[in-house]
């Protein structure tokens, strides 16, 4: 599957909801390249309940987000797109540092999604980033990884899932997890009214290394080894190809007795820096 051609340069924030992509976007942020995929589940006549955000604050800043609605049909999708425009419109024309502004996005879309009174809500992941220096923020099971060059895991967010917290124990091993019949439950939401942001300590990027961030339709189709694996190295518009189809072909195979969960799936690949497009 390839990029959607024409990469373009960023100067506004981009949002993505409700989206049907047939390939990835690539796109120029924050002195680096950003590739964005999302898609509904083809598992449901549903639309995607998924959102996204690229929202540039400065020359070489910018904040990366993705949220994966709860709720169903329209409320998780509604859940999700406010978080993200709650972050955008938190961080537009800030006079407060970039981390008080993230955060204010954080609570500010705990509160309005509260008061849908719907049952709705949302799981959010976010980095900023600052030049080469990233640092993660969440709430929920959409996660963060950070890999080097060579498919080390320079960071990865714990999932706030009670099946999350049994395989960081020890209690299961990660396939036992991805298999685990409770793997759907969410601990920690935001929307459900006693929301807590998870914050990663600040991270400098290596000259190759890949920021990933994805709701749970990537992360529960594959163990984050092969994930490292797939985004390590290689002109990012391919890798965001390879890892939409890899991850359609995953999903359709219920059947096989191997991971396969079809959900609506969203990404975000980042690298810094101006040759990240064809970094190999």
């Amino acid at each position: 599957m390839a990029s959607n051609a024409g990469e373009f340069r960023l100067d506004e924030p981009r949002l993505f909801m409700a989206q049907r992509m047939a390939s990835p976007l690539a796109v120029a942020f924050a002195g680096g390249i950003a590739v964005v995929f999302s898609t509904p589940s083809p598992a449901k006549s549903t639309g995607n309940e998924d959102s996204a955000g690229l929202i540039p604050t400065a020359e070489n800043c910018g904040v990366i987000a993705v949220a994966d609605g709860l709720g169903g049909r329209s409320g998780g999708a509604r859940a999700s797109a406010a978080a993200i425009r709650c972050l955008q419109d938190s961080l537009g024309g800030q006079r407060r540092g970039l981390r008080e502004a993230v955060l204010d996005g954080f609570e500010n879309a705990d509160r309005e999604i509260s008061a849908f009174g719907i049952g709705a809500a949302t799981t959010v992941a976010a980095v900023t980033v600052v030049g080469t220096t990233v640092r993660p923020y969440h709430a929920g099971d959409s996660m963060v990884l950070v890999v080097g060059s060579q498919g080390k895991l320079k960071l990865r967010t714990l999932s706030h899932a009670p099946v999350s917290y049994a395989m960081e124990s020890g209690l299961i091993d990660e396939l036992r997890a991805l298999r685990h019949p409770e793997r759907h439950l969410v601990s920690n939401v935001v929307g459900g009214g006693d929301m807590r942001i998870e914050i990663g300590a600040p991270l400098e990027l290596a000259p190759r290394d890949t920021v990933l961030l994805a709701t749970d339709g990537l992360f529960d189709n594959f163990e984050c080894g092969e994930i490292a694996d797939l985004v390590r190295s290689g002109p990012l518009d391919e890798v965001a190809g390879n890892l939409a189809s890899l991850s359609a072909e995953r999903m359709s195979l219920r059947e096989s007795g191997g991971l396969s969960k079809p959900d609506d799936l969203t990404f975000v690949l980042f690298r810094a820096g101006p040759k990240a497009a064809t970094e190999q």
